[in-house]
């Protein structure tokens, strides 16, 4: 049986699998968890991230505004489904006004390692990069260099270290809407100068694998599993009506994350609902987060749904692995 590498959280969000229900990811009935008004400037927020703080929780929310601007936001909650999300972007320190100069910030991940919580998101920077911050408390947040060369998305840190190393994928990209784009795993000794890039999987040509024949990107932060990394990551097929995202998941290598060991085939999740499929960007399921407790083996899966709400939906990871290496690519 799978266990989860890491620490019980005996408070997670969780609803047990609706009756008569047999998909291994399945939906919180009272979706979605954040409507796209929750504070009084924002006309949308989605694709955020969450993690266990102090006993509760605490996130990093992308909330576009009703100018249409995109910025992050810090936000807690007591149970991890009803959130006070701060009514102000958050504000970075750092040594270098070149890289705090804002030009939009969008689609956070939260990583803790070691001693502190990793911030990551898409940063613009005279094109999107990937931006790198961390804090203690979530009212300081310090940023970093800007982990890559315009242009990049979805970078995403491992939560240790791995052959001595900080690990983080990431798709590399293009200024415009990417019609393109494959899942690449880099290495640095300090979290400023990153390197010793690898590959590890790309889309899917044809009809085999559809929902991700256009485009791939990682999701949560990689959860460490006793079968490898169990990394959930969202695909994109290009319809007659636009993109459509889903999300499925593969296992890493547990020492070599660019060896893919199995890959779903079919989706997990796929925008069915309603909140998922109108939108300002009609049919949408992203996961940005996931919640473990190592006790029970149960992850809570927060995902972006029509780029203007947030879902959340449940596993049980033996379950999970099972389905991924059952109907592997």
């Amino acid at each position: 049986m799978t266990k989860i590498i890491g620490n019980a959280l005996p408070n997670i969000p969780w609803q047990e699998r609706p009756e008569g229900c047999t998909d291994v990811v399945w939906r919180y009935s009272n979706n979605p968890v954040i409507k796209r008004n929750a504070i009084p400037s924002s006309n949308s927020i989605f694709n955020s991230a969450v993690v266990p703080f102090e006993g509760k929780f605490a996130g990093v929310f992308r909330c576009d505004s009703k100018s249409r601007s995109m910025d992050i936001f810090a936000g807690f909650s007591e149970d991890g489904i009803n959130w006070n999300i701060n009514h102000e972007p958050i504000t970075f320190e750092g040594e270098d006004a070149e890289i705090l100069n804002r030009e939009y910030r969008y689609d956070p991940r939260v990583c803790f390692i070691e001693d502190r919580y990793y911030i990551t998101w898409c940063n613009g920077y005279h094109g999107p990069t990937i931006g790198v911050a961390y804090t203690f408390d979530f009212k300081t947040f310090h940023q970093l260099e800007n982990a890559f060369l315009p242009y990049n998305r979805n970078g995403v840190l491992f939560p240790r270290k791995i052959n001595g190393l900080y690990g983080m994928v990431s798709r590399p990209s293009d200024t415009g809407h990417t019609p393109f784009g494959d899942i690449f795993y880099s290495q640095s000794p300090d979290m400023e100068f990153w390197g010793k890039h690898r590959h590890v999987m790309s889309t899917v040509k044809g009809d085999d694998s559809a929902w991700q024949s256009t485009k791939i990107g990682a999701g949560p932060i990689p959860i460490e599993t006793s079968e490898g990394w169990l990394m959930i990551y969202h695909g994109v097929l290009n319809s007659c009506n636009g993109f459509v995202y889903s999300f499925g998941a593969a296992i890493l290598d547990l020492e070599k994350p660019w060896i893919v060991k199995y890959r779903t085939k079919p989706y997990l999740l796929s925008p069915q609902e309603l909140y998922e499929c109108v939108g300002d960007v009609p049919n949408v399921a992203f996961p940005c987060a996931a919640l473990t407790d190592a006790e029970t083996g149960r992850i809570a899966i927060y995902y972006g749904c029509a780029d203007t709400v947030t879902g959340l939906a449940f596993a049980q990871v033996d379950e999970l692995v099972e389905y991924i290496k059952n109907n592997s690519l």
